[in-house]
Formats: C-alpha cells, structure tokens, sequence
C-alpha cells in the first residue's frame, strides 16, 4: 500500500467551506491533516493566503486585535489557510475579527491537541465555525479505496500496527515500528508539554502504560495514583489532557434505572492500536498474543467512533456492567434507541446478559466478531 490514500474529506472540502465562517480541521498529530489541506490547495481556483502558525508575521498580526491591520492584511483573499493554528494566541479572536470584517471570506484553520488545551478558538467563533476531526486512517476510508478482501487480508496488521497513515504506506514492518516508537516518544506528548507545564514525561508515559494495559476494565484513579505515586486529582488531570491531546478516549458506565449497574467510573481507549502497542512494546503476531481481545475491543470502538464523525451518526456511547459482573462493551444511545454490542474476536454466539433484556426489553444486542464486523465500523 504504497500510495497515497484518499482521505474521507478530501472529495467534500469544497461544500464545507462557506464564506465567513472558519472550517476548523482538528485531529492528532501526524494523521495527515497537511497532506489533506495541501492536496486540496491543488485543485482549489482562488486566491489563497496560506502559512502556519509558527508564521512570526502572521502571529503578530492575528494577535493584535486591531481591526485595520487585519483588514488590510488579508483583504483581497479568497480564502485564508492557517495550518497549526493552535501555536497563535488567541487565535480564536483573530479569526473571528478576519470572518466579520472581510465579505465573503473563507477560512480553513487545523490544529492538533484540541485546541481545547489552550481555549484558543471556542467562544470567540461559536456560531462562526464548522468543526471535523481528522483520525488516523478509518477503516472506511481503506474499505472504499481497496475493498473488502484487503481489510480482511490486512485485519492482522491494523490490529498490531494500527492506522496512522505513514505506517499504512510504510512495507517493511521494521520501518513501522520505528515509526511508531517515534510517536510514542515525541508527538504523543508535545502539545501537553508546549501548552500544560506538564514536567514529567515519565509520569505520563508511565499511566499510559498502565492504561494499555486495561483496556475494557474500568480505571480507578486511585489504583493508578497509587502506581505512579501521584495524588487522584493529578492523575484526572493528566487523564484529561492526554483526551484533549487525543491520545485517549474516555467512556461511562450506561445507567439509566437498575440500582446495581455500575455508573461512577470510566474505561479508556486508545486513538490509534498501534500507539497502543509501541506504549507496551508489544509488536507481537496474534497468535502469539495474550490480549487479542483488548486489540479487538480497541480497534473496533475507535474504528466505530471514526465512522460515526465522518458520517454524522449522531449517537452516545457508553458501557455497561452490572456489580454482579453482566456487562456489554459498547451501548449506543441513538434515535431513542439502545444499541448493545458485545466484542468478541472468535465467539459466534452469546447471549446477552439476563439483566440487560429485562431492564431495557426494547434494546438490540449483538455480537461483533471477525466475520461480521466490517459492517459495523464502514
């Protein structure tokens, strides 16, 4: 797979640019939010302003609040590309003066770390901005442009080596586990550390480590305090960012009206399997795997989670469990409805937990295995 592979979004940029509002391009680092940009500046017929947010220039003049300096800067544009936007203060106030004041202007700004790390766009542009998230490379997206038969040819790959899109175009698997470590120990963490104060990476490293380790079990923060010698709120805090940083997920425990499900605690997954297995140095074929069903139950909540953006299936996931130990990986609350969905690499047939029926007689329950899961994650 040495070519370029054709991003979800790239064919639909076009409709999602609209005159005076800013299309914000989020994702983690190195999913190829770039590449996806500078391959639709291509095409694009248009008078473009593009640079990026380590630009010196162009931080001064988004920065400065002053509404002729930015008006004369960028009259004349058509539309006005800021990649890494998250590096300008108060970039949110910027963009929100350069879309009131200038008619018709399109403006597409990409960020990792959420910019949620710094607050940077929020409040200024509510109302003014079209959000997308850029993962790794979804399953969809390798679906539509190979088909089928590869994602069944290549499930053991995208399991241990995960998506990112270097490592997908990459053939030798020493090069993507290079990659991979590379990841692990620059990328992961650079924004938390630019934007947080954050002193220790060990520490951080070392709870993501923990956290690789219990994929599918509910986290207590005090367990993992006490692992890593952090006070609770330290590691909350630390949870948090590595979510804002997109690194991690985190998922609650579905409860609507049983006294013995289990609410108050949080399973987290990772954005990318790949990451996953770098943190535990673990590059391991399945067969000689002891945590197939960890990988399986990552990949396929990550890989549902991609399909549902990029198709705007508007649903909230949940998991849920009982003291008594029933549980069910992925609920989903969509339309009113509840959607259970049980992981499972090899098992066919389950049933599903006695509670579940008779506490929630209106919800489906259905097992995803390697047979049928295609459907569920494309």
């Amino acid at each position: 797979m040495g070519d370029m592979i054709q991003r979800y979004y790239s064919p639909k940029i076009n409709d999602y640019l609209v005159p005076n509002k800013v299309f914000v391009l989020y994702g983690p680092r190195q999913v190829g939010k770039t590449t996806l940009i500078t391959e639709f500046l291509k095409e694009y017929h248009g008078k473009v302003y593009s640079s990026t947010g380590e630009n010196t220039e162009l931080r001064d003049i988004l920065e400065s609040d002053d509404f002729q300096k930015i008006i004369s800067f960028f009259s004349g544009y058509d539309l006005v590309v800021i990649d890494e936007a998250q590096r300008i203060e108060h970039i949110g106030q910027g963009l929100k003066i350069l879309v009131d004041q200038i008619d018709g202007i399109r403006v597409i700004a990409t960020g990792s770390s959420s910019f949620a790390l710094s607050n940077k766009v929020g409040e200024p542009l509510v109302g003014r901005q079209n959000i997308f998230t850029l993962f790794p490379v979804a399953a969809l997206e390798l679906r539509e442009q190979y088909g089928p038969m590869h994602m069944r040819e290549n499930l053991e790959q995208l399991l241990i080596y995960g998506s990112y899109p270097e490592v997908l175009t990459s053939t030798a698997f020493e090069e993507k586990r290079r990659y991979l470590t590379q990841i692990r120990d620059s990328y992961l963490y650079k924004d938390i550390f630019e934007l947080e104060r954050v002193k220790s990476s060990k520490k951080l490293l070392d709870l993501l480590r923990l956290l690789a380790f219990q994929i599918g079990h509910e986290v207590s923060l005090q367990e993992l305090g006490a692992s890593l010698g952090m006070s609770k709120n330290t590691v909350a805090r630390y949870l948090d960012l590595l979510e804002k940083a997109f690194v991690l997920i985190n998922v609650r425990g579905f409860s609507r009206n049983l006294r013995k499900e289990v609410t108050k605690t949080s399973r987290y997954y990772f954005y990318d399997t790949g990451v996953r297995n770098a943190l535990i140095d673990n590059f391991n074929l399945l067969h000689n795997r002891n945590d197939i069903g960890q990988l399986w139950e990552n990949f396929l909540f990550i890989e549902r989670l991609k399909k549902r953006q990029y198709l705007n299936v508007y649903a909230q996931s949940y998991f849920w469990r009982t003291w008594d130990q029933q549980e069910i990986d992925l609920v989903e609350e969509r339309e009113g409805k509840l959607f259970g969905y049980e992981f499972a690499f090899n098992e066919r047939h389950k049933k599903p937990p006695r509670d579940w029926l008779a506490t929630y007689p209106n919800a489906e329950f259905q097992i995803i295995h390697k047979e049928n899961y295609l459907d569920f994650i494309t």
